[in-house]
């Protein structure tokens, strides 16, 4: 492994989020590749920078592209867990990234793509599970669904959406609902250590259960009551304005992504689709131009 070249490039992912990121050498860590992938948010569907080392995935938001990005979110690739998403009408070649804080699809350009990026993650997540012996997560956030996916509440059936009747998103199933079928909060310690914002469903589904003594999620009272000192947002931190969102390139734009031979975690994963073997130097980027 080259670890000059790939010092070089962790301080060039470092630098393109500047102070607003964290910093991401640390001893052991290797960025195995990166990409553009086409993340869905709760409004629409945004291009994500995105940066696979082997022990967590980073994303952002595109200010200026492969120069500027904000917005950094670090997941820790021990609690990742991929499923594979069927192809939609203009949604295709997506998956589920699920961690127990937050789950959302992505989406790449080409088929190609997704099998390579699914490969790689995969075989980071199961190579630090392998070395730390600890068993994968088995509770999930739940995907939130996008708001243009919802006219009417997804529980009562009855509430349209418009500038009054604004939606919110349950924190346990993600649906969509009305402020009413949404007035009840819970505690979900995998997502937050303080009460958020459910659907009625939700809400008699872990009361029933709290009260059988079954499972870490408890009822926490009246949604309302949040008005004031409500830090359980509706909104998606990557939905926030940025001029790179739109300037940059618009969603499922074809887009360019880079393996590098870096480790065990690289080299089986490129193995695994059939990417050829590459010298361990600046030059060992393995570039797919779709």
């Amino acid at each position: 492994m080259n670890s000059e070249a790939n010092a070089r490039r962790i301080a060039l992912v470092e630098s393109c989020f500047g102070a607003s990121g964290q910093p991401l050498a640390v001893p052991g860590r290797v960025l195995v590749g990166e990409g553009v992938l086409t993340k869905m948010c709760r409004k629409k569907p945004k291009p994500r920078q995105v940066f696979l080392f082997n022990d967590i995935l980073v994303y952002g938001n595109i200010v200026m592209s492969k120069k500027k990005y904000n917005q950094q979110h670090i997941i820790p690739l021990e609690e990742v867990q991929l499923s594979s998403l069927d192809d939609n009408g203009q949604h295709r070649n997506g998956w589920l990234i699920k961690t127990p804080t937050k789950s959302f699809a992505v989406y790449a350009a080409t088929a190609t793509e997704k099998t390579e990026w699914m490969a790689h993650i995969n075989k980071c997540v199961q190579d630090l599970l392998n070395k730390s012996g600890k068993k994968a997560a088995d509770t999930h956030a739940a995907v939130w669904v996008p708001d243009d996916a919802a006219t009417t509440c997804q529980h009562c059936q009855r509430v349209q959406f418009n500038v009054i009747q604004r939606r919110h998103h349950c924190r346990k199933c993600g649906r969509v609902v009305c402020g009413a079928c949404s007035s009840k909060k819970i505690l979900l310690p995998h997502q937050s250590s303080k009460p958020l914002r459910c659907c009625l469903a939700c809400y008699d589904e872990v009361s029933a259960a709290s009260k059988a003594g079954l499972g870490d999620n408890r009822p926490a009272g009246d949604a309302r009551d949040m008005a004031v000192n409500d830090n359980s947002s509706d909104d998606d931190s990557d939905d926030e304005g940025n001029p790179g969102d739109d300037a940059a390139q618009p969603p499922m734009l074809t887009q360019t992504m880079k393996f590098y031979e870096r480790g065990d975690a690289a080299t089986n994963a490129n193995a695994e689709v059939g990417a050829p073997a590459a010298p361990e130097d600046d030059a060992a980027v393995i570039d797919k131009l779709v």
